[in-house]
């Protein structure tokens, strides 16, 4: 038997007898090493402890450590769950199982539902089958053989004949569990310690609604049961902090059914918040030199033909309507009418940069089983602007952009940001519109400006638009979830397609270069992240209601009254709750609906013109002058502090 020379990541080479596993040699490293190994890397592939090493290799050992250890590890907990289902639901027809993000899904085909007791069930089913330590075994079958194995299994028939090769790999889990598979995956049950099943919800095979429902059993993962249960208690925060809750329970919107899914009714508290984060935006344009424009929400279809959206995004567009001249459509985005602004007259350089903007609202059809209360829906506002400069003049725009964007998320209280920059292909698959040369002078101007405004920014490859690279800004929330935002996009197709020109320095005509921004995103899946953020206890200056006055009985009312009129003279959102109702009472539905400050007035308060004030989180803070208390909300309202 011949050696095969293996090379570890701190370089050093071993000559070990072909065959040799990741594990051998795991263990021959430290035993401690091969039992927390989960995964090897052979040759930058990913690969099975127990998969046998057929030439040379650079080897690394994946432990619990590693995130790409955690896929792997969730992978095969995903099958561990599609056994147990077998084993308990036989008739049963399994579709695809992969890890996510925070977890793992396997979607089923079977006539009778999942309930949350078979959850239970499945759970403990997994535990038994975690016991009884079965390995993950690769096996390798024809094409042909395959189609016969898995004749029962429809949906596996489908993917064999559309991705597997004439020699596929697939695992099996004991002796009644089979799955086509390219792997890899744990070396047995026992390596998987923590694991709990969360929730059923509805799925299309392959996504596509025209083909048939499934049910998705959705699962999560760790390598320990701290980490799970670390886990657990967000979730649960997070159900706690789920803004289609909270927007019902404080009134702020709702999704009328007479009106349709993904259409949003803000109500007179959601309305006051949305225009303070709409006023601060429009502010801010103003500040920063944007032009503030309005663009119409149909315009004709040979419009979106001429901006290619008919062609590439028609999918994503409600119908046209007939109307006496031609075919309207509602707009998807903004950016064709700010073009049709840009070109209402022909520019000269030093009019450049041109920036407007828009809060603008765009309607997309998006299907129903991916709207999600205020994050996905068909119809929402973005504050979009679009940016017409000289090439020379790019790179700063793109710094004042990314200045603008994180300005803007901390100002509503978001400090944690991350930034991801996507690039091109380098032209090898043809899809990205623009020359070699456009796209590196792009993606430096973008990559400059974020090394300017010191924010780090990694590489994703291939994941540019297809008309130009862009910088995706990210936040943390308050239970550390990321969420993207606002993104900087250059964009060198619509410039083209609709003739974009200024008259430069030399006289002759060229061609302006296009930034696409939005720092929102929308203002609809803005207002949610922020509802959940905060847990619906808005900072004081965005509450839409800063304070409510309490007179303890009708003798106070008339001061009450006249507190209440001062309060709102002086600019302040407030209430007067003078219901014949028991202070305490008040109070407690005023904490319920997350009202910053509540203003209790009885005898005492009313002679001495104070107000005994007490706050949603720290409780009681004792009378205060009527005029200092005001000095003070002044002072946290227009210095915009974010914290209680």
């Amino acid at each position: 038997m011949s050696n095969v020379q293996v090379t570890l990541p701190d370089g050093s080479e071993q000559s070990l007898p072909e065959g040799t596993r990741p594990i051998d040699v795991a263990a021959k490293i430290s035993q401690r090493l091969a039992d927390d190994a989960i995964v090897a890397r052979v040759n930058g592939a990913l690969w099975d402890l127990s998969r046998p090493l057929d030439g040379d290799a650079k080897l690394e050992i994946l432990t619990t450590k590693s995130a790409e250890a955690l896929q792997v590890y969730r992978h095969s907990t995903a099958h561990l769950l599609a056994a147990a289902v077998l084993e308990l639901f036989p008739e049963t027809k399994l579709g695809i199982g992969p890890p996510i993000e925070n977890g793992f899904y396997y979607d089923f085909q079977r006539e009778t539902p999942f309930t949350p007791e078979d959850l239970e069930k499945l759970e403990k089913r997994m535990w038994e089958i975690q016991a009884r330590d079965l390995p993950y075994e690769r096996k390798y079958t024809k094409k042909e053989d395959g189609l016969r194995l898995y004749a029962d299994q429809p949906m596996k028939v489908e993917l064999i004949q559309e991705r597997a090769a004439a020699v596929f790999s697939e695992y099996t889990l004991g002796p009644h569990f089979i799955d086509f598979c390219l792997g890899p995956h744990v070396p047995s049950t026992k390596k998987i310690k923590a694991f709990k099943l969360l929730s059923i919800a509805g799925a299309y095979w392959k996504g596509d609604e025209h083909n048939q429902q499934l049910q998705r059993i959705y699962g999560t993962a760790f390598f320990n049961k701290k980490d799970l249960d670390e886990y657990i208690h967000k979730l649960e925060e997070a159900k706690k902090r789920d803004h289609r809750k909270l927007g019902q329970e404080l009134d702020l919107f709702s999704i009328q059914e007479l009106a349709g899914p993904g259409l949003i009714f803000f109500h007179p508290k959601g309305g006051r918040v949305r225009k303070l984060i709409e006023d601060w935006m429009r502010d801010q344009y103003l500040k920063r030199g944007y032009s503030l424009v309005y663009t119409p929400h149909v315009m004709r279809a040979h419009l979106w033909e001429t901006s290619g959206h008919l062609e590439n995004y028609g999918e994503n567009m409600f119908a046209g309507m007939e109307l006496d001249d031609a075919e309207y459509r509602l707009k998807p985005m903004n950016c064709p009418g700010h073009i049709l602004i840009y070109r209402d007259k022909l520019r000269s350089y030093r009019e450049l940069p041109v920036r407007l903007g828009e809060l603008g609202t765009v309607y997309r059809y998006e299907r129903s089983g991916v709207m999600h209360g205020l994050m996905r829906v068909r119809g929402f506002t973005q504050d979009d602007a679009h940016i017409f400069c000289t090439p020379e003049q790019a790179e700063g725009e793109v710094v004042s952009c990314l200045e603008f964007a994180i300005d803007t998320l901390k100002a509503f209280g978001f400090d944690q940001l991350e930034a991801e920059l996507s690039t091109w292909d380098g032209g090898k698959s043809g899809k990205y519109l623009g020359s070699a040369e456009q796209w590196e002078h792009a993606e430096n101007a973008l990559r400059r400006a974020a090394e300017r405004v010191g924010i780090a920014a990694p590489v994703s490859p291939d994941e540019a638009a297809f008309y130009g690279p862009k910088i995706d800004v990210k936040l943390l929330d308050a239970l550390g979830r990321k969420w993207q935002l606002s993104t900087v996009q250059f964009d060198w197709n619509l410039p083209v397609r609709f003739g974009l020109e200024y008259v430069g320095e030399d006289g002759k005509k060229h061609q302006p270069t296009m930034v696409h921004r939005a720092l929102y995103g929308s203002v609809e899946r803005f207002f949610g992240i922020l509802i959940e953020h905060y847990a619906g206890a808005f900072p004081v200056w965005l509450a839409p209601v800063q304070a409510v006055v309490m007179p303890i009985t009708d003798r106070q009312l008339d001061y009450a009254r006249k507190v209440f009129e001062r309060l709102e003279a002086e600019g302040f959102r407030a209430q007067l709750d003078d219901r014949k109702e028991k202070v305490n009472l008040k109070i407690r539905e005023a904490q319920v609906q997350k009202v910053p400050y509540m203003l209790v007035v009885g005898d005492r308060e009313a002679e001495a013109g104070a107000v005994a004030v007490r706050h949603r989180k720290h409780g009681d803070m004792g009378a205060k002058p009527l005029d200092e208390f005001i000095a003070d909300l002044r002072g946290v309202v227009d210095l915009k502090v974010t914290a209680d």
